[in-house]
C-alpha cells in the first residue's frame, strides 16, 4: 500500500464514502507499522461536491483530458502572441468543449446519485476554465484528485469569449504620409502601454485573489477537520453509551447474582447449624445409653 494508490482509490469514491474509507486505510497503515503513511493518508481531504464531479469526469472521460489541456496551451500561446484570429477560433472551441464537459460532469454526478445544483455546475465550469488558463491547474485537474473547485486566473481574460482587438497592421510607407505613420505608431505605443498596465493590474488582482483563496482554503480545511473531529467524538459518545448500557445491565445481573449467592450462603449456614445441633444431640444420646449400660 502506498499513498498514490490510496489517493487514487479514495478520490474515486462517492463523497459520503470518503471519510470512512480513509480512516480504514489510516488504521491499516498504522497496523502495518507505517506511521508516516498513516499520517499522510489522514491529511487527505474529502472533496467538495463540484470537485468530486470534476474528478469523476476526469476518470470517466480520460480521452477528453488531453484535448482540454492542449486547448489551454494553444489559448495561452495565442493570448501571448495577441493573435485575434486564432483566439476567436480557439475561444469558440473553448465554449463548445467546456459546455459539453460541464454537462457530462452533471450527468455523471446525477447518475451516481448526486445531482449538481447551479452553483456546483458553475464551480465545475470555473474549474475547466482554470484548466485552460493555468498549466498547474491543468495538472491538478488531470490527476483526478481535486478537493475543491479551481478558480480561473484573472491574467487570462478569454473566458468571456471576447478576443482582444486586432493589432494595427504595419503602415505602408509608400502609400501613407509620414505624419499619419507617426500618429499610428504613437497609438500603437499607447495601446501597448495600456495593455501592459492592464496585465499588471490583472496579475496583482490575481495574486490578491489567490491570497484570499488560500485563506478561504485554510479556513475550510480547519472547518473540515473540526467537523470530522466532532463526527468522531459523536461516534465515540455513541459507542461509550452502548458500552455504558451493557455495563449497567451487567451490573444489575451481578447484583442479582450477589443477592442470590448471599441467600444461598445463609441457607447453607442454617443447614450447617441444624446439622451441628443434630450431631451434638445424637452424641449425647449415645453417651446416655452408654452410661445406662
Amino acid at each position: 500500500m502506498d499513498l498514490d494508490a490510496v489517493a487514487d482509490e479514495l478520490y474515486g469514491l462517492r463523497p459520503e464514502e470518503f471519510t470512512a474509507a480513509r480512516n480504514e486505510r489510516v488504521a491499516a497503515a498504522r497496523s502495518a507499522g507505517d506511521r508516516a503513511l498513516a499520517d499522510a493518508i489522514g491529511k487527505l481531504r474529502r472533496p467538495s461536491l463540484s470537485a468530486w464531479a470534476s474528478n469523476t469526469l476526469v476518470r470517466a472521460e480520460r480521452d477528453q483530458v488531453e484535448p482540454l489541456v492542449g486547448l489551454g496551451e494553444a489559448l495561452r500561446q495565442a493570448h501571448r502572441d495577441l493573435d485575434p484570429g486564432q483566439l476567436r477560433d480557439l475561444v469558440h472551441q473553448q465554449r463548445l468543449l467546456i459546455g459539453a464537459l460541464t454537462r457530462e460532469a452533471a450527468r455523471l454526478a446525477a447518475d451516481a446519485g448526486h445531482p449538481l445544483g447551479q452553483d456546483a455546475q458553475r464551480e465545475v465550469q470555473d474549474t475547466l476554465q482554470a484548466v485552460l488558463a493555468d498549466e498547474e491547474a491543468a495538472r491538478q485537474w488531470a490527476s483526478g484528485r481535486l478537493t475543491k473547485p479551481l478558480t480561473p486566473t484573472a491574467a487570462f481574460p478569454v473566458t468571456s469569449g471576447e478576443a482582444p482587438p486586432r493589432r494595427a497592421e504595419k503602415p505602408d510607407r509608400a502609400k501613407r504620409p509620414a505624419p499619419a505613420e507617426d500618429k499610428k505608431k504613437s497609438a500603437a505605443e499607447q495601446r501597448r502601454r495600456e495593455l501592459a498596465e492592464a496585465r499588471k493590474a490583472a496579475e496583482e488582482a490575481d495574486r490578491e485573489r489567490a491570497a484570499r483563496a488560500a485563506e478561504a482554503e485554510e479556513a475550510a480545511r480547519r472547518a473540515e477537520e473540526v467537523k470530522e473531529k466532532v463526527a468522531g467524538l459523536r461516534d465515540r459518545v455513541e459507542s461509550l453509551s452502548e458500552e455504558l448500557k451493557r455495563a449497567e445491565a451487567d451490573l444489575g445481573q451481578a447484583r442479582s447474582d450477589d443477592r442470590t449467592a448471599r441467600e444461598e450462603t445463609r441457607a447453607a449456614e442454617r443447614r450447617v447449624r441444624d446439622a451441628d445441633r443434630a450431631a451434638r444431640k445424637a452424641a449425647r444420646r449415645v453417651e446416655e445409653l452408654s452410661d445406662d449400660g
